[in-house]
């Protein structure tokens, strides 16, 4: 029989459906024909195919090759189904065995002399073909990646001779060995105790980091705000097993591809202000994640926030909310995951130095209101605290006291969200309008306070929310069961720039 049939995946955001490549010979005028919706790479397979085949000592069959894709409605796209299309030729034309094919799945680009060059989109792969109960066989540089799945069985190889000796063999390849995982510690260049001063900011950070909620830091230039930022990642809690092959199966389909170092790491990704809206929220011809996506169980750092266009700033309002952004597209459409943590910065005001003690602002009060006005108040209204970052005395600079260090932080903040996962199941930042209800009740003298808070700074019912849900943080940092008073007007109290704008 004439006929192979070989198992692979193909990436669509960062699902990895299973494609079916049937690889028939027929009688006729040769020539080799690949349907099935293939893009401009899958289509010049069949040149970069013919050469390992034949640099590999097989022979090329010199009849007509009707290879099909399946399904045909999915386009297919890269050189990850070159290993599939050459072993479905050697096995339809009889130089290799077909009994073990359906045992794998195959992926891998190869190169005219066979050997195997890595690809994207491993680790999806992988899941996927563990739920399917079979093994993946992929290049030896994405077998490490590939066995972060815990349960799959992964084979690794260099050359196209290696997949065929394992094809009739059995057992010619071993599996690889996974990668070990990198301690905390050993990663985190940037401690939360190279931060001097800024107490209040700290405090902020933390009550963020344990809650997951967002944060925006106002202060002059030079004031620690990008220190402080960065140092957010290093008191969050570590990542889940899920939460880590979420953020690394993104990070495997980029264009920047996994950075097996930082496995079970929280990301953080900084982009510059001049940043598009595509490259913050993903896009292109075939549909890639953007930086929020990147930014999945991490932070997202927004610098120089006022100096973003107006328009990159509000795609965020909807994935902010949602966790999630579709990318739509004439032919296909793409769903990447995007629950990040916003941080931001700014200054307040275009000088920069707008209360500052030591320097005096040259900006007048039109020149401030329009400079804020660059950032909208829906967006303002998403982020939870507002922290004032002002400059430090030269004193405080030496650094002659102790500073907590990002563990102790982190062990406070991994008690706290542990409460929050116990009692609600999610952070307190994801929690809904009947959530907040049943969890942030407050005492009629609270409700007040709260009530005159509001009409006071002009804030809306987004940012009641918001406040109800900081307090509740605070109040699991404090081991209390209920919201008191000391912990609403602690959270009422991070809403810095609804205060400044009053003025």
């Amino acid at each position: 029989m004439s006929l192979a049939i070989v198992y692979t995946r193909a990436q669509v955001g960062i699902d990895a459906p299973l494609v079916s490549v049937e690889v028939h010979l027929s009688g006729g005028l040769p020539g080799l024909f690949i349907v099935g919706l293939p893009e401009a790479a899958v289509k010049e397979s069949k040149d970069r195919v013919r050469g390992a085949i034949q640099n590999s000592g097989f022979e090329f069959p010199a009849r007509r090759i009707t290879i099909n894709l399946a399904p045909a409605d999915l386009p297919k796209e890269g050189g990850r189904f070159d290993l599939p299309i050459a072993l479905g030729l050697l096995a339809a034309s009889g130089q290799i065995p077909r009994e073990r094919l359906g045992q794998y799945e195959m992926l891998g680009e190869l190169a005219l002399g066979g050997e195997l060059r890595r690809i994207r989109g491993v680790l999806p792969a992988t899941l996927a073909c563990r739920d399917a109960g079979r093994t993946l066989l992929a290049p030896s540089d994405n077998a490490g990646e590939a066995t972060l799945v815990s349960g799959a069985k992964v084979l690794g190889a260099t050359h196209l001779l290696e997949v065929c000796r394992q094809l009739t063999t059995g057992n010619a390849l071993q599996p690889p060995v996974a990668p070990p995982r990198t301690p905390l510690e050993a990663v985190l260049e940037r401690d939360l105790s190279d931060v001097h001063g800024q107490q209040h900011a700290k405090r902020a950070l933390e009550i963020a980091a344990a809650g997951g909620h967002n944060l925006l830091l106002i202060g002059p230039p030079g004031t620690g705000k990008t220190m402080l930022a960065s140092r957010l990642p290093g008191i969050m809690p570590p990542l889940s097993e899920v939460e880590a092959l979420e953020t690394a199966a993104i990070a495997s389909v980029s264009a920047q591809g996994l950075d097996l170092k930082q496995w079970g790491m929280r990301p953080f990704r900084a982009p510059h202000h001049t940043a598009s809206g595509v490259a913050l929220v993903g896009g292109g011809g075939q549909p890639r994640p953007g930086e929020i996506s990147l930014a999945h169980h991490g932070v997202l750092f927004l610098d120089e926030l006022p100096e973003y266009d107006r328009r990159v700033l509000e795609v965020l309002r909807e994935p902010l909310e949602s966790g999630r952004i579709t990318i739509s597209r004439a032919a296909r459409q793409a769903d990447f995951p995007a629950r990040f943590q916003l941080v931001a910065a700014m200054n307040p005001c275009p000088c920069g130095y707008l209360g500052d003690a030591e320097r005096r602002c040259a900006c007048g009060q039109e020149q401030v209101r329009r400079y804020r006005a660059r950032v909208s108040g829906p967006l303002i209204d998403r982020i939870d605290l507002h922290i004032e970052v002002p400059r430090l005395a030269h004193r405080v600079l030496r650094g002659d006291a102790p500073e907590e260090n990002s563990a102790t932080v982190r062990s406070r903040v991994c008690i706290a969200r542990d409460r929050q996962q116990q009692r609600a199941g999610k952070p307190n930042s994801a929690l809904g309008v009947r959530e907040i209800e049943r969890y942030c009740a407050l005492s009629e003298a609270d409700h007040k306070l709260l009530e005159h808070a509001l009409e006071r700074l002009g804030l809306s019912p987004r940012a009641y929310h918001r406040i109800l849900k900081v307090a509740r943080t605070i109040a699991d940092l404090a081991g209390s069961d209920t919201i008191k008073t000391p912990h609403l007007t602690e959270a009422i109290s991070y809403r810095a720039l609804d205060r400044t704008m009053m003025r």
